[in-house]
């Protein structure tokens, strides 16, 4: 719901009082602070609106300056674009609230359920941040869920990227939810001066490489989506020889990933727009086998990915997170 709240100046019959930037005892000015959040490339378009619309809109209800990453400037390891929301807090909030009831708006029209949909908001926090959130023993982050009722959860440092120093803490609830979860978040990242030193390169992933899986790359299995922990990985030895061998050229190599049959779909993407992106995001070749031609003992679809050890990693790395969301999503 909107802010009605607005500013009165009332003239007072004792005479004009001093200015209350010259009161000993006026509190300072609050420093500005900012979250970043993930969004799919189509929220992100809607976030934005015709003509920028939308975000001109949510700025001047708000008075936040919010930000969003290039298109195909993406998170590393993801295909979503980044939102970075600053200001005072209490300004933060109110944008970032008007960001989700927009999107939670849509999703709730498409799916034609009457009940409040509980939905998933990442938030991006320095590694050096996180130990805050967390508090000795878990306390913090016990007292934030129990406060909030929303599940909490901070993912474990991505050490197959190189120069990446954030991690992902996703919220599971309601809007409000949610909201509550924000601010006692953000509240306390506001309190660590070193949380601040980020607000000047928020989009800035230019830097970190893709260094997992060093070495010749090697067929895996991908679990099906019932069963499969987040990040979870089952490697498989491929028929008799276990590794795929390098070819001599860079281009040549290759990699052969299973994925369940019944999630295909998420690779591929409607009307292949997945898959296309991958590619060209990664600039590998990526070819998924016919209905019916599968891994050896299993039902799982041969996905090949073709290009340099780089590009092989990158798309190997997007299509392991789109598996691995679906499969957090089926265990929520």
């Amino acid at each position: 719901m909107e802010s009605t709240e607005s500013t009165h100046v009332l003239s007072s019959p004792e005479g004009p009082k001093k200015p209350a930037s010259t009161q000993p005892n006026s509190p300072a000015p609050e420093k500005p602070t900012y979250v970043r959040f993930l969004v799919s490339n189509a929220a992100a378009g809607s976030v934005i609106g015709k003509g920028g619309s939308t975000i001109t809109d949510f700025q001047s209800q708000s008075g936040a300056r919010i930000q969003l990453s290039r298109n195909q400037e993406f998170f590393p390891g993801t295909t979503d674009r980044i939102i970075m929301v600053s200001g005072a807090i209490n300004e933060i909030l109110k944008a970032v609230e008007l960001i989700l009831s927009k999107l939670m708006s849509e999703l709730h029209s498409e799916d034609g359920n009457d009940a409040e949909p509980k939905t998933k908001v990442r938030l991006i926090v320095p590694n050096s941040s996180c130990g805050g959130i967390i508090g000795k023993g878990g306390s913090t982050i016990r007292s934030f869920i129990e406060d909030s009722h929303a599940s909490i959860k901070i993912s474990p440092q991505d050490n197959n990227y190189y120069g990446l120093n954030d991690r992902l803490v996703t919220l599971v609830g309601t809007l409000d939810e949610q909201m509550h979860a924000i601010d006692l978040i953000v509240s306390k990242l506001a309190e660590d001066p070193q949380y601040l030193q980020s607000m000047s390169t928020p989009f800035s992933y230019s830097g970190v490489v893709f260094s997992g899986y060093q070495g010749v790359p090697y067929s895996y299995m991908v679990p099906p989506v019932a069963t499969a922990p987040y990040n979870g990985i089952n490697y498989r030895q491929n028929g008799a020889g276990g590794k795929v061998q390098n070819s001599k050229e860079e281009r040549n190599n290759s990699l052969t990933i299973g994925v369940a049959d019944g999630h295909i779909g998420l690779v591929v993407g409607r009307g292949g727009r997945s898959i296309i992106e991958i590619s060209q995001i990664s600039g590998a070749r990526i070819k998924i086998s016919d209905r019916g031609d599968f891994m050896t003992g299993t039902t799982d679809r041969k996905v090949t990915i073709t290009g340099s050890q780089r590009a092989i990693r990158t798309a190997e790395s997007m299509i392991m997170q789109k598996v691995a969301y679906a499969a957090e999503r089926a265990m929520e």
